[in-house]
């Protein structure tokens, strides 16, 4: 009986034992302990809910509608120089004054995902088509230098203008000519006998340009005569040619010289001492942008004056509009057109702008 008692009371504790092991195949589950000691030794990061900040850089493309303008060399020249030194991928590519080109450009940039574009359009007439080619694309656009309309613009909240008002410039090239001793009246025959040596008349700039130098004298109550108005397409070439044409035919009656540009006013200075005539002593020169060679002119005195266009001021503008765009924010109607002021340059100030 004493056997069997304890037969049976073996057999309890071994039944016991393996119920307590509950079918452990012998080794240890040490995942817990380890996942332990992993947290003990790297601290907990304590939570942000702060997004972080995006990558810095990114591809842009800007388009420009053609490399040989001179204020357009130096408006892409500092563009380059700003959006690398930000980090950057920039292409920049040549439209040739050909707008069905600067089309395709701007398809192959869509085409090759950039993050954003700065467009400086061919034609001011091809805004609709550029806008919805960018609208549709989602693609985040800077245009610069011509201005479309604010209805234009306000199709797509994802677009903003940057430039300058071209009235100021055009007010300013007339307050130019009212500051000489005679206010432009070289002759004293009581009215200021003029040419328009006009860029692109599709151009907004040129047409500001144009109507409101005149508007300035006349504003003052100064009587003009328009000798000739000629379309000269921004270029020095045809500065030379048109001023050069109208010398031939007026004559000493010509005053005054109104230039939309500065390189057409180089262009028109080359004629003004063909033909003998002297700035600021018999003829006036004025023009827009205030590039160098034109800078050098007023101060030797064989310009009047000139129009500082900013090219460095428009493109950190264009490029801060960018950023602000790509980091999400998005234009109302009436508000996607951001200007860079025009400053008088003459003979007392120009040193300020050289070098």
């Amino acid at each position: 009986m004493k056997k069997t008692l304890a037969l049976l009371l073996s057999v309890l504790m071994l039944v016991t034992l393996l119920a307590a092991c509950g079918g452990d195949s012998g080794t240890p589950d040490t995942s817990g302990d380890s996942q332990q000691e992993e947290n003990a030794g790297t601290p907990e990061e304590p939570s942000n809910d702060e997004p972080e900040a995006p990558a810095a850089g990114g591809t842009v493309g800007v388009c420009i509608y053609q490399f040989t303008d001179a204020f357009m060399t130096t408006y892409r020249n500092a563009l380059q120089e700003i959006l690398e030194s930000k980090g950057y991928n920039v292409t920049t590519v040549d439209g040739a004054n050909d707008q069905a080109k600067q089309n395709e450009q701007i398809n192959t940039f869509i085409t090759q995902g950039v993050d954003a574009l700065i467009i400086n359009p061919v034609m001011t007439s091809a805004a609709d088509q550029i806008i919805a080619t960018v609208q549709a694309a989602g693609i985040p656009t800077v245009l610069i230098n011509r201005e479309p309309t604010a209805d234009q613009m306000a199709v797509y909240d994802k677009l903003v203008y940057v430039g300058c008002d071209a009235r100021q410039s055009g007010t300013m090239q007339g307050e130019l000519i009212l500051d000489t001793p005679n206010g432009g009246d070289i002759n004293g025959d009581g009215k200021v006998s003029y040419i328009m040596v006009q860029g692109d008349p599709e151009n907004v700039d040129a047409q500001y340009r144009t109507e409101f130098s005149v508007k300035a004298l006349t504003d003052a109550g100064v009587e003009v005569e328009e000798l000739n108005l000629t379309r000269g397409d921004w270029m020095r070439e045809r500065g030379q040619e048109i001023v050069a044409n109208d010398l031939a035919q007026f004559g000493s009656a010509v005053e005054v010289v109104f230039c939309n540009n500065d390189d057409m006013a180089i262009g028109a200075l080359q004629a003004i001492q063909a033909a003998g005539r002297k700035v600021n002593e018999d003829i006036y020169l004025v023009g827009v942008d205030a590039l160098d060679a034109a800078l050098e002119e007023v101060k030797n005195g064989n310009m009047t004056g000139t129009v500082l266009n900013d090219a460095n001021g428009q493109a950190t503008a264009a490029v801060e509009q960018m950023e602000l765009l790509l980091g999400g924010k998005t234009f109302a109607a009436g508000e996607q057109s951001v200007y860079v002021d025009y400053v008088k340059v003459t003979p007392d100030n120009v040193g300020d702008f050289m070098g």
